[in-house]
């Protein structure tokens, strides 16, 4: 196979190829990244036409879904009959565009996410996400495991790995920044951020196990059955309030949170599930 784009996932992307024992070609716009690469048994090809002609499935690791259309406009005779699989970050749109783009030039299309840190590249427990074509993913499936063990082709939609990206890696800033803040509270007092870990990683086992209770209760719009409703957490944000005052911590960012909050309060659902929040940020439907 080949890989494009030699950036810390796409190195750990060929690296997995190469132990896994797969003759691999890499090219990278800066060649000399592709060094390691070469010392361990891979290929590098200055052009990057030469690297597409060399496999039948080549992958692009670059940064947006643009980025790897400009890549690889060069070699773009080169992509007939080849499976391309993109594993990049980018909006559903993006995929749509590209997957367009690759069959008009005579590629067959994968859409790619990898839901994991480049470290984790070949493990077990690693999850891709792959949409497009069904019969590429199934000729290449075997080769593509060996990337993470928990490989999932979610459908032909060739933008579906992209929307399903964004809408877990929605989540992730946000739970990042909480952790931040009780980090700069937590130092305020004189203590070792590293003393928090084992409790927040309890508290992140709490909200993984309620996941399936919300994503039921917004699958059937039904919110009344509340563990945890809106109000409760309208009462919580007091509490923000004073830590911010007491640990001289900065807690703006909440600001629009609990201003959601608030609006789902007033169109009803106070005391609703705090699932209930879907209702609120669900944009009514443009006329045409």
């Amino acid at each position: 196979m080949t890989v494009i784009g030699l950036g810390s996932m796409g190195t750990a992307l060929a690296e997995a190829f190469v132990k896994a024992g797969h003759p691999t070609t890499v090219w990278n716009r800066t060649a000399a990244k592709a060094a390691p690469l070469v010392a361990m048994g891979a290929r590098h090809t200055e052009a990057i036409e030469d690297a597409v002609a060399a496999s039948p499935l080549v992958i692009t690791c670059l940064t947006t879904f643009d980025d790897t259309r400009v890549a690889l406009r060069p070699a773009r005779a080169s992509l007939r009959g080849r499976a391309l699989v993109t594993l990049n970050s980018g909006s559903p749109s993006g995929a749509r565009e590209t997957a367009a783009w690759a069959l008009d030039h005579g590629a067959r299309f994968l859409a790619g996410a990898v839901k994991n840190v480049p470290s984790a590249v070949g493990a077990p427990d690693t999850l891709l996400c792959y949409s497009g074509d069904k019969r590429a993913f199934e000729e290449f499936e075997t080769t593509l495991k060996v990337l993470g063990g928990d490989t999932v082709h979610l459908g032909d939609e060739a933008d579906l790995a992209a929307l399903y990206e964004m809408a877990v890696g929605a989540m992730l800033l946000p739970a990042l920044v909480g952790f931040f803040q009780g980090a700069a509270a937590v130092q305020a007092r004189g203590l070792e951020v590293n003393t928090m870990v084992r409790f927040t990683g309890k508290w992140l086992d709490m909200i993984k196990s309620q996941l399936p209770i919300y994503a039921k209760e917004i699958d059937s719009g039904v919110y009344t059955d509340a563990a945890s409703s809106v109000n409760l957490f309208l009462a919580a944000a007091a509490h923000d309030e004073d830590l911010a005052k007491e640990t001289n911590v900065d807690t703006a960012w909440l600001a629009p949170l609990h201003d959601l909050m608030r609006r789902a309060a007033e169109a009803g659902h106070g005391d609703h599930s705090i699932s209930a929040l879907t209702e609120v940020l669900r944009k009514p439907a443009r006329q045409p």
